[in-house]
């Protein structure tokens, strides 16, 4: 029988991960990730102070999953690698999603993930306060499609056709003529991925930024008027 390899940190979290895939992260407990090491919970205190700890290190191990934006000169083409690697790691775990923006004590692939999306931002020419609501906006959407997409009853085109196929057979077209209209001249068409749908709205809020980071002195404060769109003096 093979020596049980040494318990380590690196060990005790991918455990956890392993926990969290199967349960979400409330499975995540001392006793369920020594259970899954096969050892006593107490052996794990040599190695993580307590379950803080823990959750703490598996969203930075998160962050050391998700690719960091390519040294582009390109900042689209390099946040579109960096949301696209996010998206697979994210729909991997997506206990996570609820978790990596909750820890007051970040780790440094944390750190340093977020460092190198600002990094992007700024040498783009993006004002501070832009360059965080750009942050803002690009992972809310990561985190929203994700979630989306973990809930939908579909992962394959044959999937789309057969859940498209069957609503459109008992749906009234007279009483939902623009539902009856997306499936049939969308949903239904040959050659449809509703994979591509994320790729898509990135693409939205790229044009969006870059239409802000081309406005002179543009604050990036919430609120701000609109240009042109100021209210005029009496």
């Amino acid at each position: 029988m093979p020596a049980r390899p040494p318990l380590t940190r690196d060990r005790v979290l991918d455990a956890a991960i392993r926990v969290a895939d199967r349960g979400g992260v409330a499975a995540i407990t001392m006793r369920r990730v020594a259970q899954e090491l096969g050892v006593e919970a107490m052996s794990l205190y040599h190695h993580v102070p307590n379950k803080d700890a823990i959750l703490d290190g598996v969203v930075d191990a998160v962050f050391t999953a998700i690719d960091l934006p390519p040294d582009d000169p390109d900042w689209r083409t390099a946040l579109r690698v960096r949301a696209a690697s996010a998206r697979t790691v994210l729909s991997r775990h997506t206990w996570a999603l609820g978790l990596v923006d909750s820890r007051r004590t970040p780790g440094p692939a944390t750190l340093r993930h977020h460092d190198a999306v600002l990094g992007v931002l700024r040498r783009a020419g993006f004002s501070l306060p832009m360059a965080a609501h750009a942050i803002s906006l690009i992972d809310s959407y990561i985190s929203g499609y994700v979630l989306q997409e973990a809930s939908l009853p579909i992962t394959t085109p044959e999937d789309v056709t057969d859940v498209a196929g069957a609503l459109l057979a008992d749906l009234p077209a007279t009483e939902f003529p623009h539902l009856t209209e997306m499936i049939t001249d969308h949903a239904l068409r040959p050659g449809y991925d509703h994979t591509a749908e994320f790729g898509y709205g990135l693409d939205l809020i790229l044009d969006g930024l870059e239409a802000r980071r081309a406005q002179p002195n543009d604050s990036g404060r919430a609120g701000d008027p609109t240009p042109g769109l100021a209210p005029t003096r009496q």
